[in-house]
């Protein structure tokens, strides 16, 4: 799939005439819980050439395009959006720019916004993202009976960002294990979550009977 990924990136550099700086793999799979199933969700930064940011008009800055039934979602911003929203801390661009899985990246861009990071970054806005995510996908598991273990991780996922943000001063990680091993946890607590994690990678139908064995 990798393979089949970069061909579109390709073209779409092509099309669009534009320089892709960073594509990367978000979600589950980067996060490092990801079901059999998952998705491929592809994030990227790219920049236009000279003469369209020298327009007067304000032109389109993102890019949305879903391929293969679905299965690869390309969503991608402009340098200058992806800079505004820097300047925000935004937390989904903090992610992506830490991001394990990459398909295209210039590596000078990568250390140089990854710094830009550091200087601008906020840790009352980012922990307000991820505590409005924490309450949305709890508000979600208490509406579900029984829920699915997606939503439970993005949940606890979001709930160990928030604990990061209060105990560290550096940026929350995108990889999810990197955050456990940087917290104090109960070793308890840790085993449990890997139980699960291995259990989320499993097929649906061993998921369910290894559920109903227990």
């Amino acid at each position: 799939m990798t393979e089949k990924i970069i061909q579109y990136l390709d073209k779409m550099e092509k099309e669009k005439e534009i320089k892709i700086l960073l594509a990367c793999e978000t979600g589950s799979r980067a996060w490092g819980f990801p079901s059999p199933d998952s998705d491929f969700d592809i994030r990227i930064i790219y920049v236009h050439r000279k003469d369209w940011y020298l327009s007067l008009s304000e032109k389109r800055d993102s890019i949305e395009l879903m391929l293969e039934n679905n299965d690869i979602d390309i969503t991608g911003w402009d340098l200058r959006k992806s800079l505004r929203l820097l300047q925000k801390s935004n937390a989904p661009l903090l992610e992506r720019i830490q991001s394990p899985i990459l398909y295209k990246s210039n590596s000078a861009f990568l250390v140089e916004i990854n710094e830009l990071a550091k200087s601008q970054y906020s840790r009352i806005a980012t922990i307000h993202h991820y505590l409005s995510m924490a309450k949305k996908f709890m508000d979600e598991l208490k509406e579900d009976e029984p829920y699915k273990l997606k939503k439970f991780f993005y949940a606890l996922r979001s709930a160990t960002a928030c604990k990061w943000i209060l105990e560290k001063e550096d940026l929350p990680p995108i990889e999810f294990q990197k955050m456990l091993d940087g917290l104090n946890l109960e070793s308890y607590l840790i085993n449990r979550i890997y139980e699960l994690i291995e259990l989320k990678a499993t097929p649906v139908r061993a998921r369910l009977y290894r559920v109903q064995e227990v």
